[in-house]
């Protein structure tokens, strides 16, 4: 029951694949905590990440990755699988295209149901959240690369309000940089990632009269 009125839920309010256009504006964006911090990009680079909703039978999942400490960026962080896009490109193209270079996910194996809200990032990438489903839990092999973990974090903690908090940290010029937050045992899914889920949340169930109880009937 759980998992029919997720994937429906999905389907329903989730943005069509073609409605997707490469100068889409943020609906959200990593100045929504921080109002006062200067954008220092003008043009967005495109990019798309691919949220993967595993439907397993004690409770949907959602994959994430922990990127490899030898990056030159963003090193260690929780992430989707995900990346710019290659001139030509959908996001949709994008995402599963990244998802199969990271983690070996099989681009046959997911069921794409639509976009999220495109997200800013503090960095200048617009990213397109793709959203798919998976009728069984994939099989991953990280790039050695790009990726040192895959895991799942369950659907109902990552949809459960009471999880998302807002931290920060303050910068060399004095300045505090606010961000959201759901830390997961000894997993802190922080920033971008962070900032994407809540906004898939709000698209979800913003708009319930009790999005308590609407997620709870959604969640395992």
């Amino acid at each position: 029951m759980s998992l029919e009125t997720l994937k429906t839920r999905l389907a329903e309010r989730l943005e069509p694949v073609n409605g997707w256009r490469p100068d889409l504006t943020a609906h959200r964006s990593d100045f929504d905590l921080n109002p006062k911090a200067a954008r220092t990009v003008k043009d967005l680079r495109p990019a798309a990440v691919l949220i993967p909703v595993i439907a397993r039978p004690e409770g949907a999942t959602v994959l994430l990755t922990r990127r490899a400490d030898t990056l030159a960026r963003h090193t260690g962080q929780i992430a989707f699988p995900g990346g710019r896009l290659d001139p030509g490109e959908t996001a949709v193209q994008a995402a599963l295209r990244e998802a199969d270079e990271e983690v070996a996910l099989e681009p046959k194996a997911v069921e794409v149901l639509g976009l999220s809200d495109a997200y800013e990032t503090g960095t200048g990438f617009l990213v397109t959240p793709v959203i798919g489903w998976l009728d069984r839990p994939p099989l991953t092999t990280p790039s050695p690369d790009e990726v040192a973990e895959v895991f799942e974090t369950p659907w109902d903690f990552l949809m459960d309000a009471a999880n998302h908090r807002r931290d920060f940290y303050d910068l060399d010029e004095g300045l505090r940089r606010w961000f959201w937050a759901m830390p997961w045992g000894e997993r802190y899914i922080w920033g971008v990632t962070a900032g994407i889920l809540k906004g898939l949340h709000a698209r979800l169930y913003g708009d319930e009269a009790q999005p308590v109880a609407a997620a709870d009937e959604d969640a395992a």
